[in-house]
């Protein structure tokens, strides 16, 4: 299992383009390993934007239940948990 640390980008994670660098770091990553750690440990903030460019997008190739099969989340507080189930909510919704 590989662990992808967001914290190495910022504490507070706010912008459609540091989610878009993120994303295109952390695909190859997600295509390549059978499951990876998304870990939010020490990040203060994500931000709708970030969390749709970065996490949701994702949804655009792959399906949610791909995703799933291989992530899963460590160290989100709550605020930042509710920004990305959000995101793959509207995303989810705008694919169907």
């Amino acid at each position: 299992m590989v662990t992808f640390s967001f914290r190495e980008y910022g504490e507070n994670l706010g912008t459609r383009p540091l989610g878009k660098k993120v994303r295109e770091i952390l695909l190859p990553l997600i295509e390549q390993n059978d499951k990876i750690v998304l870990d939010f440990t020490g990040v203060n903030v994500v931000s709708n934007s970030f969390a749709d460019e970065c996490i949701a997008k994702l949804l655009l190739v792959m399906p949610l239940a791909e995703l799933k099969k291989h992530t899963t989340f460590r160290g989100l507080n709550p605020v930042a948990s509710e920004s990305i189930l959000t995101a793959l909510r509207r995303r989810r919704m705008t694919i169907v």
